[in-house]
């Protein structure tokens, strides 16, 4: 954790930037959100930066008028930017389409248009079921153009989760495909979407996007070809409040009832727009790729909204990174030269999975900046990430945030100044962003110590409510350290001031009276040379409380037997300690993940324990599963 990995000289600059701005927003909050806000365009200023008379439902920018849509696209219409290409699409196989921010406006009006036509109003629902296609976005501005609240639901969803969000979201009109394509199949989503509605309280509206162009049922007077109810024309963007819903956007249901959260009209764009310039700083030239789905927030902010709003070109990539060949995140970085690389360190880690040679087939000059997203980065992700992809001269810029705060909450600032970088760190927070590190009991713990990760002030970002259920927002955000925000993660902040995210809070292991994150276990079995994922549960033990369990793949090279389990046991035992071997390793081809690449230690530690799974229609690979299955019942049948 010591370790410290300065910059090249031509990114690094003075800290003082960033110090200034950051105690301006903690300092002067309203004033500097009153100048920070002029990122975007106002309809009608706004009469009061921040209203906090109701915490912990604060309102940002009150009585500002906006829009979403406008901001994304209408701006630029009498500059030189109304030419510049919006987006680079590039499919899993096919040819690219480009599109510029006067094309993307036009077809945002024509859609637009069309929703107006089938009835869809301001503050109405709509779902939006598509794959990594154009429509995608096009669908999202033009729900926003005219105050329809979204809500987007990730490709790989069965119809039961998507039935679900249709019904909370009390949508009345579903936006999907034909059809969409992953790994060279053909994924039935109009199927899926006419099972949803059966299971749905009722949807009039139903349009379909021609895409694979498949054979599909179509019902008369609800669904309608996308492409057939297009109309050329102008639709005036609705002058919304900022506190009005932009969209909702649910949580992993796989335990529960999912969450709706509720982004607003005006803080959230203010925030998403600025922790990506300050973040990643993106030129006037630059081609940014965010490698992930429009599903997840990541995607939202990311690939969607911070990019329009600040008028950038992006890439964005239909497929799966490993296919057809491992080499096709590299292939799309040298074919469109892509400057800054925003990915997981899941996508990291399968990728170093088949070694070097398949990016050195590639010319990755391109790159500037590399950035990672979704889960702490292990250091030794982030080194071959740092040295064989950015060729040691590209700086990463390590995100920590979630979906219910928007946007980035600690990252390094590559427009405020770049600090010395340590491998697995988020370095520190973004302004506004007040981070505290406390006990069980509420009191600050030590530098090095780890604890929960509290938000202390509020922030534009921060999401509005719960869809529908305010006392949900309360209680499990708000309720354990009172007034301040919980993020449900353990980190540690150490003597430098850097942040250490240790992975949920709830993802802890009891062993014989230690308290282990499974995160610091999985780093440690990814940083053994054979091992390229790791995924570690506990078992449950009478004596010890917890055992660990470990499933893992090896990267190319290795072979998959005893010796090599007892290799990486007896080193983790010398470097780590003891406490921190696990009792079991079981060296699988592949981990069962979401097709967002997040590994489902749930799914793992269901089959091992020889219980119920439950739904696993969101998988990337259901075969992983057959595979750990399979190895469980021989282990059994050993052990009978």
């Amino acid at each position: 954790m010591n370790e410290t990995l300065p910059m090249d000289e031509k990114y690094k600059v003075t800290l003082s930037g960033y110090l200034k701005e950051y105690k301006e927003s903690l300092e002067s909050t309203e004033e500097f959100w009153n100048k920070k806000s002029r990122i975007i365009d106002w309809f009608e200023p706004f009469t009061k930066v921040l209203d906090d008379k109701n915490k912990p439902f604060y309102k940002w920018f009150v009585n500002g008028k906006t829009n979403m849509s406008y901001n994304c696209l209408d701006r630029y219409m009498n500059t030189e930017r109304r030419n510049k290409v919006a987006y680079i699409w590039v499919p899993e196989h096919g040819e690219e389409k480009v599109i510029t921010y006067f094309g993307l406006y036009r077809r945002v009006n024509s859609f637009a248009r069309a929703l107006l036509d089938l009835g869809v109003k301001k503050g109405d629902g709509v779902t939006i079921y598509l794959p990594m296609i154009l429509e995608a976005p096009i669908a999202m501005l033009a729900c926003a153009r005219i105050g329809a609240v979204f809500n987007v639901v990730f490709s790989g969803f069965g119809e039961e989760a998507l039935a679900q969000r249709i019904n909370d979201s009390n949508s009345k009109t579903v936006i999907t495909a034909d059809g969409g394509y992953r790994k060279g199949n053909v994924i039935q989503l109009k199927k899926i979407v006419d099972a949803a509605i059966e299971l749905s309280n009722g949807v009039d509206n139903v349009i379909v996007v021609k895409n694979v162009h498949n054979k599909i049922n179509m019902v008369q007077d609800r669904d309608y070809y996308y492409d057939e109810i297009l109309q050329d024309g102008y639709v005036k963007p609705a002058e919304l409040d900022s506190n009005d819903p932009l969209f909702i956007l649910y949580t992993s249901g796989t335990t529960g009832k999912p969450k709706g959260i509720v982004h607003g009209n005006g803080g959230y764009p203010v925030w998403v727009a600025n922790t990506m310039k300050w973040a990643f700083n993106p030129g006037e030239e630059d081609r940014w790729w965010c490698a992930a789905d429009i599903g997840w927030i990541t995607g939202h902010s990311y690939i969607v909204f911070a990019p329009l709003l600040l008028g950038v070109t992006s890439v964005m990539y239909e497929g799966a990174i490993d296919f057809p060949k491992p080499d096709r995140m590299w292939d799309i970085v040298e074919r469109y030269g892509v400057n800054i690389l925003y990915t997981s360190p899941t996508a990291i880690r399968l990728l170093m999975k088949y070694g070097e040679k398949y990016p050195l087939m590639h010319d990755l000059s391109s790159l500037k900046v590399l950035g990672t997203v979704g889960e702490p980065i292990n250091p030794a992700a982030w080194h071959w990430f740092y040295e064989e992809i950015g060729k040691s001269r590209c700086p990463i810029i390590d995100t920590y945030w979630q979906t219910e705060t928007g946007g980035f909450t600690i990252a390094p600032s590559r427009e405020l100044g770049m600090p010395d970088l340590k491998p697995g760190s988020a370095t520190f927070p973004m302004p506004g962003i007040d981070p505290v590190i406390l006990n069980e009991s509420g009191k600050e713990v030590p530098p090095g110590e780890k604890g929960y990760i509290v938000l202390k002030k509020p922030w534009p970002g921060l999401m509005l409510t719960v869809n529908g259920d305010p006392k949900r927002y309360v209680d499990t955000y708000f309720s354990k350290f009172k007034n301040m925000y919980l993020m449900g993660d353990y980190a540690i902040k150490d003597k430098e001031g850097y942040y250490w995210l240790l992975g949920r809070s709830d993802e802890v292991l009891k062993v014989s009276g230690h308290r282990i994150g499974t995160i610091e276990i999985e780093d440690g079995l990814v940083s053994m040379k054979e091992v390229a994922e790791a995924a570690v549960f506990g078992k449950p033990d009478t004596i010890k409380g917890d055992t660990i369990i470990a499933f893992i793949t090896l990267k190319d090279g290795y072979d998959k037997n005893v010796d090599t389990i007892v290799s990486i046991k007896k080193r983790m035992r010398s470097e780590l300690g003891p406490i921190m071997v696990p009792e079991e390793i079981h060296i699988v081809n592949t981990l069962p993940k979401t097709r967002s690449g997040k590994i489902m230690r749930r799914v793992i530690k269901a089959v091992y324990l020889n219980q119920v799974t439950g739904d696993i229609s969101t998988l990337e690979n259901e075969a992983s599963v057959e595979e750990i299955k399979k190895a469980m019942d021989l282990i059994r049948k050993e052990e009978d």
